[in-house]
């Protein structure tokens, strides 16, 4: 095969993974080639290019749920659980996407952060929480959050990074036969290590902004709760260790606070600032959370 076509197949990612596949059974001579592992590894490669539906997506989401949770469990608080589950429910019916099973926990970490899963799964952890002033300011943020799955963002990147894990498996014939869901989960699971500790794209997290922040005015609320949440953390010492994580995995709150600035002022968003805040009843909620951290 001369370089040129080479070159045209490898412009076409099943194509080259055929390419890979065949020049690996060259290699051995025709010998020794188990051919059921070379057609079910093409078959989970083909799997993974193709768009998840929404079942696939559950699946996914379930599996990389599993693994964040591995490092931090929920808070064992039901009020405060059900909270912000009402709150971030609210928030994700005014979605694209309201018919996801939508879940929504409060995580066991000191941490500032917060993050979402495909599916519908959304976490927040205590030390963002703590960090807050109002309902509005956890709507905005579960805005931010939802966004990301109405977006597909984790699940298209958690998706592209188990496909280059079947491409080197196409190459060499190393795909156990064993049942689709346990290849999913390990996939998945080392993908989330990887992903939610580099984070996603700075646009995708400006894009989950300016959504999260329409999100939270359809809900009702002052639409700048997002918005002040991001100043909170400005002043926060970013050499702390609660923003080591954030900082990883989110573009710095500075750039985030003026590209959402502009991005509400010319989509005249002060129209809706006279919107819920609901401080008092999240200054209810934090004493609640308050109480039960200083019984751990």
């Amino acid at each position: 095969m001369n370089m040129r076509a080479c070159l045209e197949m490898i412009q076409r990612p099943l194509a080259l993974i055929l390419m890979l596949a065949l020049t690996a059974c060259a290699n051995v001579g025709g010998s020794g080639v188990d051919l059921n592992s070379l057609f079910s590894a093409l078959k989970n490669v083909k799997q993974a290019v193709k768009p998840a539906d929404q079942q696939e997506e559950e699946q996914i989401g379930y599996a990389t749920a599993a693994t964040l949770l591995g490092a931090a469990k929920p808070i064992n608080d039901p009020a405060v659980q059900e909270y912000v589950n009402k709150v971030g429910l609210w928030v994700a019916l005014q979605s694209d996407r309201p018919n996801l099973p939508w879940h929504f926990a409060v995580v066991d970490s000191n941490d500032i952060d917060a993050f979402a899963v495909p599916g519908g799964y959304v976490f927040i952890t205590r030390g963002l929480l703590l960090h807050m002033r109002s309902e509005a300011e956890l709507a905005g943020a579960l805005g931010h959050e939802i966004s990301h799955v109405v977006l597909k963002q984790q699940l298209k990147a958690l998706q592209q990074a188990a496909q280059l894990n079947l491409l080197g498996a196409a190459a060499q014939f190393e795909l156990q036969q064993h049942g689709q869901n346990t290849q999913l989960f390990n996939n998945v699971a080392n993908a989330t290590r990887n992903l939610y500790s580099k984070g996603l794209d700075k646009q995708d997290e400006f894009e989950a902004d300016r959504m999260g922040v329409v999100l939270a005015a359809r809900a009702g609320y002052d639409p700048y709760g997002l918005l002040a949440v991001l100043q909170t953390l400005e002043t926060v010492d970013p050499k702390s260790n609660g923003m080591q994580l954030l900082l990883a995995t989110h573009p710095a709150p500075a750039a985030r606070v003026a590209l959402l600035s502009a991005e509400m002022q010319a989509g005249h968003m002060d129209r809706y600032g006279r919107q819920v805040e609901g401080t008092r009843r999240y200054q209810q909620m934090i004493k609640t959370l308050v109480s039960t951290s200083t019984r751990r």
